[in-house]
């Protein structure tokens, strides 16, 4: 199948009803049942361990997913547009938040990333009457970091990984941040 054989034609109104839409919706509907093998046992055991990082990683393989058959379908939406980073916000921010009332991440990591994070959902609202943005190749880059990162804290592995994931985890900080700071950039030159 061609590219275009299954875009819907300019000017179409795609209804939010659809297969992307759906899968985003479903990654919101995972946070609490992930947070909820987090949890379980007081948050290390090993085998509710691996059922967090799978529920996780399910999650996020719908992101994928889902972008690639709104692409693919003509299927982007403004909902869509909308809610995906909210759906990665909520599932990634109850990693961070998680993993550091368990004690495995310190907070001041967790606070950096979401007050980016905050920051940026809220400024999204603020500005939505000049237009969804939607997500630049950097924040691209940042959501596979935390989500690698965050993976890697999940995963009952041998204490030989801790240096290997707090780089990890620093990288993603750090691009977390510049993508902050580049999306107010990249608003206020299109303003201008």
């Amino acid at each position: 199948m061609s590219a275009s054989e299954g875009a819907v034609p300019t000017g179409t109104r795609v209804s939010n009803v659809n297969v992307a839409n759906a899968l985003t919706v479903l990654r919101i509907v995972l946070v609490p049942v992930f947070l909820a093998a987090l949890f379980v046992d007081g948050g290390h055991d090993a085998r509710w361990r691996w059922i967090a990082f799978a529920v996780f990683a399910i999650a996020m393989i719908t992101d994928r997913i889902d972008g690639q058959i709104a692409r693919r379908y003509g299927l982007i939406t403004e909902f869509g547009k909308l809610m995906d980073p909210i759906a990665d916000k909520a599932l990634t921010g109850a990693a961070f938040i998680g993993l550091s009332v368990l004690g495995d991440l310190p907070w001041w990591v967790t606070a950096v990333i979401l007050a980016r994070e905050l920051g940026i959902t809220v400024f999204r609202f603020v500005v939505i009457r000049d237009g969804v943005i939607p997500a630049s190749r950097g924040g691209k880059l940042k959501t596979l970091l935390q989500t690698i990162a965050i993976g890697l804290y999940l995963m009952p592995l041998q204490p030989w990984m801790d240096i290997p994931s707090a780089v990890v985890m620093g990288a993603a900080v750090v691009v977390t941040v510049w993508t902050g700071v580049d999306y107010l950039q990249s608003w206020w030159r299109a303003r201008r």
